[in-house]
């Protein structure tokens, strides 16, 4: 696609699929928090012991393990409202009641009843993710895609905060129940998102049979031109960011010794920095194309490490603390909105739910597993040369782009011309 073919910053914004991809993200992100960070807080003001609120943790399995289920979003069809909004609105519609349920608990008379009843919504809201994602993967054209990963980023994020944080302001002056209550209502206005948003322009068949919803996405993920290359780089652009932020309160507090109120306004630039970070590398995305911006960012990702090591080197300084937070976070948001743009350039529209939730589990086994061993070698090497390791970890995955600079170019060439076709 050429730079007359893409569309400006305005025509993306002003288009109507953009403004219902940011009203769903917001329906996605809603009931994430509710479950998590939130039930904690109602747990501990309603006297529930420790042991039990630890086992609380449990309820978000479903979001590791929604790539399980997503065959069947993709193989069998709802019958109102198309193949990706027609699941949208069940889920939110179920989502309105669980969460409403929820609000009707008590944490310390009926604990384990509502454990189960948050295990359902988090089953529901991870559902709720898939289809999201898919439906997203659908409708925006590819020159578009890294801007509506903005969007998302933007929706699901503000949502998460109004459940983590507002929705804790309102229960102190209501009560838990009607905060519950609350958050019901609003998921159930999520309805009419759902209905305004355009069906996706390209009519594609479902998979015939379960089997095929189940094999089908996999064969046709590693029988792409490069394909073992491109999951490697799924696994390996994100490491050396993951890495450093994965110790990220523990290094502010126990390394350079920050008080919590000054560790908050650390927590408050990395959520501004992250969402403008995505915003600006969307639109430089439709500018600079995948292989440019996934370089350049990366390129980025693995040097803010080093203010981390100033910081850990210089001591207690919060201009410092607030500066490197801000420009880590606002390139590694940049990354994340090419990165996005990459995972969801791998999806072929007859399996995007299952393709996007079995890429995004991969996208995130980073994270979990260079936030186990990270401990161990601040133990060994100490914070600024921790930071130099980290730095040091983003390079295989930047030779690996460099590496798969044809194979990317080819595959953003082919996705041009498929939305020609």
């Amino acid at each position: 696609m050429t730079p007359a073919d893409k569309p400006t910053l305005l025509q993306a914004l002003g288009d109507k699929r953009m403004a219902a991809i940011l009203f769903l993200s917001f329906a996605s992100g809603l009931p994430l928090n509710l479950t998590g960070s939130t039930l904690q807080a109602w747990l501990a003001f309603d006297k529930v012991d420790i042991k039990t609120i630890g086992l609380f943790s449990l309820v978000g399995f479903p979001y590791i393990l929604k790539f399980l289920w997503a065959p069947l979003l993709d193989r069998y069809l709802p019958p109102l409202m198309g193949r990706r909004r027609g699941w949208i609105l069940i889920y939110q519609i179920c989502l309105a009641i669980g969460i409403a349920v929820m609000g009707l608990s008590s944490p310390s008379r009926e604990p384990y009843e509502l454990a189960v009843i948050a295990l359902i919504v988090a089953f529901l809201s991870a559902s709720q993710h898939i289809v999201f994602d898919a439906y997203w993967v659908d409708v925006i054209p590819p020159s578009e895609r890294a801007l509506a990963a903005a969007a998302t980023t933007f929706g699901y994020r503000s949502a998460a905060m109004f459940a983590g944080a507002v929705i804790l302001v309102v229960a102190a002056h209501i009560g838990w129940r009607l905060a519950y209550l609350l958050v019901a209502v609003i998921m159930a206005t999520t309805i009419l998102a759902t209905i305004w948003a355009p069906e996706p322009q390209t009519h594609v068949m479902a998979p015939r049979t379960l089997r095929d919803a189940v094999v089908f996405p996999f064969r046709d993920l590693i029988c792409k031109k490069g394909a073992f290359g491109f999951l490697a780089l799924v696994l390996l652009y994100k490491v050396g960011d993951a890495f450093a932020l994965s110790l990220y309160s523990a290094f502010m507090v126990k390394g350079v010794g920050f008080s919590p109120v000054q560790l908050s306004f650390g927590k408050v630039t990395m959520t501004i920095s992250t969402m403008t970070g995505v915003a600006f590398g969307g639109w430089i995305y439709m500018r600079w194309g995948m292989f440019r911006s996934l370089l350049i960012f990366g390129v980025g990702q693995a040097f803010t490490n080093l203010l981390y090591m100033w910081l850990a080197l210089a001591g207690k300084l919060v201009w410092l603390m607030i500066l490197a937070t801000a420009v880590d976070n606002m390139i590694g948001g940049m990354g994340q909105a090419a990165y996005v743009a990459f995972l969801v350039s791998l999806c072929s529209s007859s399996y995007s739910a299952t393709q996007y939730a079995l890429l995004s589990a991969m996208s995130s086994v980073p994270r979990v597993v260079m936030g186990a061993i990270a401990g161990q070698v601040v133990d060994q090497v100490g914070w600024a040369n921790f930071f130099i390791v980290t730095f040091a970890t983003a390079t295989p995955g930047l030779l690996l782009l460099l590496f798969l600079r044809r194979p990317l170019n080819e595959l953003e060439a082919r996705e041009a011309a498929d939305a020609k076709a």
